[in-house]
C-alpha cells in the first residue's frame, strides 16, 4: 500500500507546514474517521497531532486499488466540536 499525495495536498501541506508523517498517521491510525457527505467515495480521517500543539489534522482520502490517494489535508479547528454534537 502506498500513499499517493495528490498535488492539492502537497501544495497544502507546504504551505501550512504540514508534516508527511503526521499525514501518514492521521491516515493509518486516525483517532476517528467520517464519510465525506458531499462525496461519499472519500473519507474524512482525523488525529490530534501533539507537534501542532493538539490541533486536529483533517486527511479527505479514497482507496485507489490498494493504494491511497490524499487529496488535501489541514488543521481543522472546528472538529472537535462537531464530533462532540454526533
Amino acid at each position: 500500500m502506498a500513499l499517493i499525495f495528490r498535488p492539492h495536498a502537497e501544495e497544502a501541506m507546504t504551505r501550512r507546514g504540514i508534516e508527511r508523517g503526521w499525514v501518514e498517521r492521521t491516515v493509518l491510525c486516525p483517532e476517528w474517521q467520517e464519510i465525506d457527505p458531499s462525496h461519499p467515495d472519500r473519507t474524512r480521517s482525523f488525529c490530534a497531532i501533539e507537534e501542532l500543539g493538539g490541533k486536529v489534522l483533517r486527511v479527505v482520502h479514497w482507496a485507489e486499488g490498494s493504494d491511497i490517494v490524499i487529496l488535501t489535508v489541514f488543521p481543522d479547528r472546528d472538529a472537535l466540536k462537531r464530533r462532540r454534537l454526533s
